[in-house]
């Protein structure tokens, strides 16, 4: 790693403070087009320059192959051809960014990384009228003080058009025929479809939001709706699952305002984020969520959610 690089990254662990204040940092780099990109600093190990890539037989489009990193072999993908934006014949990047998520260790190729901005949550907005060809790997976009949008990276979609949706196989469904009451809010379609095949399999009504904002608004309003008819809402409303990064508000002061509300006391959060690593767990657990599960297994998370369901509707 270059001095430049290593400088953009080397305060990476005191961003942990970030928890809870609503606002993230994001690495900012190019494809080679006009568009800027982004990506939670978070999610990213290091940045390179290009490595030498040894190309291997059988790899899904947009995967140029594989380098050995420290002992460890993993596929460097190109960004613009995953995302459908490379011209024919164009280079596919002259630096990598190494990403940790979902329990995966990835390269990104990349034309050129920029810098690392600071964004608070309520300025990032869903990419509603998003018009590049690669909208649909865009989870959020933001502003810079020049005016010009930043698109943020869905990485989730990213990792399932390269290499498969994650299976959900077979889950025992919850014992006992009590109705049981789930709310989710994930930013990303693909997190969304898998969360419900999960909660369907486990026999689990559900309703679920698009961003921490939407999520405390409906929230708020089933807390006020339950009041209103005299009734407790853990009568109604067994556990909340929320992700971590969201645009308009994130997963933290979700939950901060969810336990620090005693409408909702008995009601367990569960943080489930693709921010794997042990800091992100105490995150996690600094704003009072009842467990963290890293995505995607659908497994550990039906195992994760059973028992605080199953003990919601016992008390």
């Amino acid at each position: 790693m270059d001095r430049v690089d290593r400088g953009l990254l080397e305060a990476v662990d005191a961003r942990t403070k970030l928890a809870g204040s609503n606002r993230m940092e994001i690495l900012l780099f190019s494809l080679g087009t006009q568009e800027i990109f982004g990506i939670n600093v978070f999610k990213v190990r290091e940045v390179s320059r290009a490595p030498f890539i040894t190309k291997a037989p059988n790899m899904p489009p947009g995967v140029e192959g594989l380098i050995s990193l420290r002992g460890n072999v993993i596929p460097v993908l190109a960004l613009a051809k995953v995302m459908d934006i490379a011209e024919p014949g164009e280079p596919l990047g002259s630096s990598m960014m190494v990403t940790e998520y979902s329990k995966r260790t990835l390269g990104f190729l990349v034309h050129e990384v920029d810098r690392i901005i600071r964004v608070e949550w309520d300025k990032v907005r869903a990419p509603d009228n998003v018009t590049s060809s690669g909208h649909h790997f865009i989870t959020a976009i933001t502003e810079l003080q020049d005016g010009k949008l930043v698109s943020i990276l869905d990485v989730e979609t990213i990792l399932a058009s390269t290499f498969g949706e994650a299976v959900v196989g077979h889950i025992h469904p919850l014992e006992g025929d009590h109705e049981v009451n789930l709310f989710f809010v994930d930013d990303s379609a693909v997190a969304r479809k898998k969360i419900a095949e999960t909660l369907d399999k486990l026999g689990v009504k559900h309703k679920h939001a698009l961003n921490g904002l939407e999520a405390w608004t409906r929230l708020e309003g089933m807390a006020t709706h339950a009041h209103q008819r005299g009734v407790s809402l853990r009568e109604e409303l067994n556990l909340i699952l929320v992700d971590a990064e969201m645009p308009e508000m994130d997963g933290y002061v979700l939950t901060r305002n969810i336990k620090a509300d005693a409408r909702f006391e008995g009601i367990p959060v569960v943080m489930h984020s693709s921010l794997s690593s042990e800091a992100n767990r105490a995150m996690g657990k600094s704003v009072g969520v009842d467990a963290y599960v890293a995505k995607f297994d659908a497994d550990i998370l039906a195992e994760t959610l059973r028992p605080l369901l199953m003990r919601a509707y016992r008390d």
